[in-house]
């Protein structure tokens, strides 16, 4: 193996767990795919991550040439398509022996799937609100504006970050927009306005991170988990400040 081949190697697999990484896929799957699609290519690599750079060395099977490559981890949507598409290239290039310039087609035809509609998206979060609060014991009438303050929320969070605004902020103001929207379910005197108020953040809530940052820590890959737990905590914290703010503005109190 030439040196030349082992840095086209090293260079993709650095890309491969940047996507992965930063489409939110937990630490022990993204060393597991690397792994994998190393040892279809003839190499050892081995895997170092923190919550925003991944160190990558890459290393031939008679130990004679190394690769060592240090990567940003870029902040992509939570993508589970991405999740499903790059595990399944990496057992792909396993099992079919795949070369490296067929592996490189393959995930650039993955990467390059259009992401889904945002108003396909807004509506269906939109919906899943309304359905939670339906779930917690919400009314109709509840569940209609729970419907729409997401909708008005979430569209927020979608023009902020398109704008690049810091993520804690987008976190904030999205979170005030729709419970002050939901707020209006106490001027109209419903029954389970405070449902209403309740769920209508709840598209905010870090889910992925949470979850991923347990099982980090579960596999013992610590400094990442923790990050991860870390800047989840912090978002729920935005959450609470953006709530806070419209409580006292329409009921003068956190109370």
């Amino acid at each position: 193996m030439t040196q030349e081949h082992m840095t086209e190697i090293a260079n993709f697999l650095a890309r491969y767990l940047s996507y992965m990484l930063g489409s939110g896929v937990h630490t022990s799957r993204v060393v597991r795919n690397s792994k994998r699609i190393g040892a279809a290519l003839g190499v050892d690599v081995s895997i170092h991550t923190s919550q925003k750079t991944a160190t990558l060395t890459v290393t031939d099977s008679e130990c004679l040439f190394f690769k060592t490559r240090v990567v940003d981890i870029p902040a992509f949507p939570i993508s589970f398509e991405w999740n499903a598409d790059l595990s399944a290239l990496s057992w792909a290039a396993c099992d079919e022996k795949m070369s490296l310039e067929a592996i490189e087609r393959k995930f650039a035809e993955i990467t390059a799937k259009p992401r889904m509609n945002p108003v396909f998206v807004l509506f269906m979060v939109s919906l899943a609100n309304a359905s939670f609060c339906r779930l917690f014991g919400g009314d109709i009438w509840a569940m209609l504006i729970t419907f729409t303050a997401t909708m008005i929320g979430f569209f927020t969070r979608q023009h902020l970050t398109k704008r690049k605004v810091n993520h804690y902020i987008v976190f904030i103001v999205s979170a005030f927009v729709a419970s002050i929207c939901a707020s209006s379910s106490l001027a109209l005197g419903i029954d389970t306005a405070e449902i209403a108020l309740a769920t209508s953040v709840l598209y905010l809530v870090p889910g992925v991170p949470l979850i991923n940052g347990l099982i980090d820590i579960t596999d013992g890959h610590i400094q990442i988990g923790i990050s991860r737990i870390v800047n989840a905590f912090m978002l729920i914290i935005c959450i609470a400040i953006g709530m806070s703010v419209t409580l006292m503005l329409v009921k003068d109190s956190l109370l």
